[in-house]
């Protein structure tokens, strides 16, 4: 018998852990990537609430939103750019994520460096 279900619907079902009251479905994520403008706010949660990140392995951060495109000294001349680039070092560095930052080949944009990388998979959330 030929399984007629779609590619999407495969790899959700293979990383359902449950479904939860009200039809909605709990799911195993195999891969985050990270950058600096978000990430603060996740951190703090995980923070505030005594937590860690639960897969630090498969966890990547980089910085893509807020480097300057000449001068990519540091400090940044932007002020805002500076902090939120230093509270994702912190960041990496406390909770044990893997940061691929400015002096690291490997830094790019989010949504290429996990493919680029060999990071993102077929069949990965």
């Amino acid at each position: 018998m030929s399984d007629k279900r779609n590619l999407f619907n495969k790899v959700w079902d293979l990383h359902t852990v449950q479904t939860l009251p009200g039809g909605r479905t709990q799911l195993f994520i195999g891969l985050h990537l990270i950058h600096e403008v978000t990430s603060p706010q996740a951190f703090e949660i995980l923070r505030d609430r005594g937590l860690k990140v639960a897969f630090p392995q498969r966890t990547f951060a980089t910085v893509d939103h807020i480097v300057p495109t000449s001068d990519q000294a540091r400090p940044f001349q932007d002020l805002l750019a500076e902090q939120m680039m230093s509270a994702i070092e912190a960041n990496c560095v406390e909770f044990g994520v893997t940061l691929l930052n400015l002096n690291d080949k490997r830094q790019g944009i989010v949504h290429v460096v996990g493919p680029e990388q060999g990071l993102t998979q077929p069949g990965m959330t």
